[in-house]
C-alpha cells in the first residue's frame, strides 16, 4: 500500500458526498429485559430510510456502541444492512484499540456493512504519530472505506489530517470537537497537498445548530439526531441548509434547536438519552438507555416533549 498517493473509494463516497437527506444515526432498541430488540431496531431504521435519510450510520455514538456486545453489534449491523436493502448506505461504528477496531470492523464486514465510522481510542491520550499509526492500521486491515471521527482524545493537526486523507481506504474526516479555526485549516490544508475529494462532515451533536457555521468553511454533510424522533423537522432543516434558505434554518435553529440543545445541556450523556427518549414520545419503544447513561428526568422529558410540539407548529 503507497501511503504517498491519495486513493478515493468511489462507492461510498460518491453515495455520501451528495447531501440527498440527513444522515441518519439511529438508537440501538432494547427490549424489558436489556436485551437487543431487533424488532423494534429494524422499524426504527425502516420509518428511518422511508423518511428519507441519506444513509444509515448504524451502532454508532447516538447508537450505544459502547455499550453492545460484539454479537449485538453484528446482528444491528445486520439488521441495518437488511432494512436498507441497498437503498441507501449502511456505516457501522469501530472503536476501542487497535486490535477491538479491526475486529468490529470485519464483523461489519461479515454483516454487510458499506463502510465504518472509526471511533476514539478507548480512553488514551496518544501522540499524532500513534492516532495515525492507529487508523492506518486499521485501513489495513479492512476493505471497508474508513471515515475518522475528531473528538475527545483524538484530536488531529493538519498535518496528521493530511496523512489521513492520503491513506488508502480513509474517505472522510467527521469533526466532533467544534474547533472552527482548526477545522477551516484541517480542511485548507487537505486541500492544498491532497489532490481528490475528501469527505467532512459536521458531527457535534445535535449539528443543525453549527450547520450554518460549518457550511461557511465548505462542510455541508453532517449527522443528525434530531432525525431519529423528529424527521419532519431535520428535512425541512435540511431542505433549508440545502437551498440557501437561511430565513428557515434559522427559524428552525432558533425556535426548535437551540432549545433542544439548551436542554440536552441539562443532563450528561442526554445527547443520547434525550434522543432515545424522543423516540419514545413519537411512538415506538426503544426502551431505555443502557449503563453507565442515565435517562432523562421526568420534567426533562415533558420539555422535550413540549419542544417537540412546538417545533412541529414551527413547519
Amino acid at each position: 500500500m503507497d501511503l504517498g498517493e491519495p486513493v478515493t473509494s468511489a462507492p461510498l463516497a460518491a453515495r455520501l458526498g451528495i447531501p440527498s437527506g440527513p444522515l441518519f444515526f439511529p438508537v440501538t432498541a432494547y427490549g424489558p429485559d436489556g436485551a437487543v430488540d431487533l424488532d423494534a431496531y429494524r422499524t426504527h431504521v425502516r420509518r428511518g430510510v422511508d423518511a428519507g435519510a441519506a444513509a444509515v450510520f448504524a451502532c454508532c455514538g447516538t447508537g450505544e456502541f459502547h455499550a453492545l456486545t460484539p454479537e449485538e453489534f453484528h446482528a444491528c449491523v445486520r439488521a441495518a444492512v437488511d432494512e436498507t436493502a441497498g437503498r441507501v448506505p449502511v456505516v457501522a461504528g469501530a472503536g476501542y484499540g487497535t486490535a477491538l477496531a479491526v475486529r468490529y470492523a470485519r464483523l461489519a464486514e461479515e454483516a454487510g456493512a458499506d463502510g465504518l465510522l472509526a471511533m476514539p481510542p478507548y480512553l488514551v491520550q496518544a501522540p499524532q504519530e500513534g492516532l495515525l499509526r492507529h487508523y492506518r492500521e486499521l485501513a489495513a486491515a479492512t476493505p471497508l472505506p474508513l471515515i475518522v471521527y475528531q473528538r475527545d482524545n483524538a484530536v488531529f493537526t493538519p498535518g496528521t489530517a493530511v496523512e489521513l486523507a492520503r491513506t488508502e481506504g480513509i474517505i472522510g474526516f467527521k469533526d466532533g470537537l467544534g474547533d472552527l479555526d482548526l477545522m477551516q485549516r484541517i480542511v485548507s490544508t487537505v486541500r492544498s497537498e491532497v489532490p481528490g475529494e475528501f469527505l467532512y462532515f459536521n458531527g457535534l451533536p445535535t449539528a443543525e445548530l453549527t450547520g450554518l457555521a460549518y457550511r461557511g468553511i465548505g462542510i455541508t454533510l453532517y449527522s443528525s439526531a434530531v432525525f431519529c424522533f423528529a424527521p419532519e423537522i431535520a428535512l425541512a432543516f435540511h431542505r433549508a441548509f440545502t437551498s440557501g434558505d437561511d430565513a428557515t434554518a434559522e427559524r428552525l435553529v432558533d425556535g426548535f434547536y437551540r432549545p433542544f440543545v439548551e436542554l440536552r445541556a441539562q443532563g450528561r450523556g442526554y445527547a443520547v438519552s434525550l434522543v432515545k427518549a424522543g423516540v419514545r414520545l413519537r411512538g415506538l419503544d426503544v426502551g431505555e438507555v443502557r449503563p453507565p447513561l442515565h435517562e432523562p428526568t421526568e420534567d426533562h422529558a415533558k420539555q422535550l416533549a413540549q419542544l417537540i410540539e412546538h417545533g412541529y407548529a414551527l413547519l
